[in-house]
């Protein structure tokens, strides 16, 4: 009989040390859950990037973050009350209540903003509408608890939050399966090593939440006092997914969190601190027997000055590693971008350094402008979030440029400021070096440029020399047969036919020579004058292929540096394609207007326009989409007008998804005013 008395005060003891053991476990448990998702809130708060996904997260993690918190105050109130007072029973339960109704709800919505602002992934609208319906549960749970308050009118609202706590091990279970599901979604479809790794860390904690009540007995472990249970496996799971989104932030810089070094630290010490006053607090407690509560404090308190030599010893080398980490990288920077300005493409040196700086410091958004814009509205950060800042470019103490660069933390740290303002002092440098190579193509590719046009002079000229001699002899023959009046009929018709053959080769040989000689220049043209007598030599051609040609010119003359040969010969080509680009009819348009410094003659047509493949080589010689053409109209019209120092576009389409404008930028002779003074005087 005795034995069996010892036997049950041994396993009453053994259960009081196991109860009290998983007790301290939970207690552990929800204190590192309450920091851990507190941290998590302040780094979102700091990146505070305009973004639904974060904003979504924000909300999932503040619900995580009151059940956690609910739970310490529950059980710290316990350890301090044994009975906890009712106001304080309230606070704690509105606190797990009010995350617990939304935590099933945030999870899915959080992985569908994820997969479709994150991923980009399409999804359809049912689906999209089914994870929306996700947010009717709240209400439901609210509306069952309600119901059971009303039945036992007595508990009043306590017995209303415990009737929605008693739920939370299903809420915690379904949320922990669909976050299991979707994870497990994103890990196998994933791409990014980074992202892939973090998502398969998720999977198995969301699977471990799950199977957790497998894991420990359920009697008498109370995640709230008096009102419901869960699990201590449940408790300390809960905590692995953020302290795996924490720490891949830091150390990847998933979601570009980790990019704010310095709030990260600030964080730390301030946890650090608090996590040593609680622990002073709780010191102080343990000892009141035998100290003063004041006393022990403030020995806790003055043991910290000799820990900060440690300290010190602890956390300089780790600072040594990063500064050379982050001299590295920017090191690592700067050749990249330096490696580009040899490749002599202003526009994609700027291009790439607008990426990698964006990248290299998480930044919202980066603008590098060479020269500076100033009819641009200046970089704002986005949302109306974060901080913009505008870092000159300078280069022998004037500015060439402009950096702007936006955050969507609440300030640029002092580390990534001075990056930035080192990368302003090299950017010039690597512009320079860019213009200098661009330059030296330019002219590689136009000194290349010109030597396959002499070649080509030579060629024509050859060619010249050895088929117009023959062909005006045979055209000469062919003629006198034509004037026999006794000459058969069908011989009459081929010998005609012979001679229009004659007549457009040498058409062609007469173009090719032309493409191939250099216009004159320095002449002063009337080009108004110039250009209505050039467009009124094709009003009888128009008119037959039922074609309106219209001319818009100024009142006055405009002398522009050309040669009037030049100058007809672009026109009568522009004209002529723009009047044959619409065999059923339509109408031309030649406009000539002065644009500030430089004159504008644009020729439009109503025709199908031109695609944007073959609007890239219209100006290449030899390249042509009509079945009788040389190709050679429009390279003349773009050899003629860089040989006088002017310019040409083509625009299509440029109305209703038809049309074309090719429009001719010619320099203005210095006294054009003048003689647009004097013709105004004369009429």
């Amino acid at each position: 009989m005795l034995s069996c008395v010892r036997v049950q005060h041994r396993i009453g003891r053994n259960e009081r040390r196991s109860a009290a053991m998983l007790f301290y476990v939970q207690l552990i448990g929800l204190t590192f859950g309450t920091i851990v998702y507190l941290f998590l809130i302040a780094l979102i708060l700091g990146h505070r990037r305009p973004r639904r996904f974060e904003r979504v997260l924000f909300f999932l993690v503040l619900a995580l973050f009151l059940m956690y918190a609910g739970g310490l105050l529950a059980l710290n109130s316990q350890l301090q009350y044994g009975t906890p007072p009712e106001p304080t029973r309230l606070f704690y339960s509105a606190l797990i209540a009010l995350g617990m109704l939304f935590l099933v709800p945030l999870t899915a919505h959080t992985h569908l903003e994820y997969l479709r602002q994150v991923r980009g992934v399409a999804l359809s609208r049912f689906v999209v509408a089914l994870f929306y319906l996700l947010y009717a549960l709240p209400v439901t749970m609210v509306t069952l608890a309600g119901m059971t308050a009303r039945a036992h009118p007595k508990l009043g609202f306590a017995g209303f939050l415990a009737s929605i706590i008693r739920q939370v091990g299903l809420a915690v279970t379904v949320s922990a399966v669909i976050a299991a599901v979707l994870q497990l979604r994103i890990a196998r479809s994933s791409r990014d090593a980074t992202e892939r790794g973090l998502f398969w860390w998720l999977t198995g904690a969301s699977a471990l939440i799950v199977f957790s009540p497998l894991m420990g007995p359920t009697a008498g472990i109370m995640f709230v006092p008096g009102v419901g249970n869960l699990l201590p496996a449940v408790v300390v799971a809960g905590v692995l997914p953020g302290a795996l989104l924490i720490r891949y932030s830091l150390r990847h810089n998933f979601l570009e969190f980790g990019a704010q070094r310095n709030l990260v630290y600030a964080l730390s010490a301030t946890f650090l601190a608090l996590l040593y006053l609680a622990l002073v607090r709780r010191v102080s407690g343990w000892l009141e027997p035998v100290l003063p509560p004041e006393a022990t404090a403030a020995i806790l308190l003055f043991v910290l000055v000799f820990l900060f030599e440690p300290l010190e010893r602890a956390i300089g080398p780790a600072l040594h590693r990063r500064f050379h980490e982050r001299v590295e990288r920017l090191q690592r920077l700067t050749v990249q971008l330096q490696e580009c300005a040899r490749r002599g493409d202003l526009s994609q040196l700027i291009a790439t350094a607008e990426r990698l700086i964006r990248a290299e410091f998480g930044l919202a958004a980066v603008v590098i402008s060479v020269p500076r814009d100033l009819a641009r509205e200046a970089l704002r950060e986005p949302g109306g979030l974060g901080h913009a800042v505008q870092i000159p470019l300078v280069k022998e103490g004037q500015e060439i440029g402009l950096i702007e660069v936006a955050s969507t933390g609440s300030y640029l740290t002092g580390e990534t400021t001075a990056a930035l303002e080192f990368l302003a002092e090299q950017l010039p440098a690597m512009v320079d070096l860019c213009r200098l190579l661009e330059e030296k193509l330019r002219l590689e590719r136009e000194l290349a440029e010109r030597e396959r046009l002499a070649l080509l002079g030579q060629m024509a000229a050859s060619v010249s020399h050895n088929l117009r001699n023959p062909l005006s002899s045979m055209k000469t023959i062919l003629q006198v047969q034509l004037e026999k009046p006794d000459l058969p009929f069908d011989l009459r018709h081929d010998c005609a036919l012979v001679v229009g053959e004659i007549d457009r080769m040498s058409a062609k040989l007469a173009q090719l020579l032309k493409f191939s000689k250099p216009s004159v220049n320095g002449q002063a043209v009337a080009a108004v004058a110039l250009a209505k007598q050039t467009a009124a030599l094709f009003s009888r051609d128009a008119e037959r292929r039922n074609i309106r040609l219209e001319f818009d010119c100024p009142a006055g003359e405009i002398p522009v540096l050309a040669s009037e040969e030049a100058l007809s010969e672009m026109l009568s080509n522009l004209i002529v394609n723009a009047i044959e680009a619409q065999p059923n009819g339509g109408r031309v348009r030649v406009c000539v207007s002065q644009v500030e410094e430089h004159l504008e003659i644009r020729v439009e047509d109503d025709g199908p326009g031109i695609s944007p493949q073959t609007r890239s080589r219209v100006f290449e010689p030899f390249f042509t989409t009509k079945a009788t053409g040389t190709g050679l109209g429009l390279a003349i019209v773009a050899r003629r007008i860089a040989d006088i120092g002017g310019a040409i576009s083509c625009e299509s389409p440029i109305h209703a998804g038809k049309g074309t404008r090719f429009t001719l930028e010619l320099p203005i002779r210095g006294d054009g005013k003048e003689a647009d003074a004097h013709d105004s005087d004369r009429r």
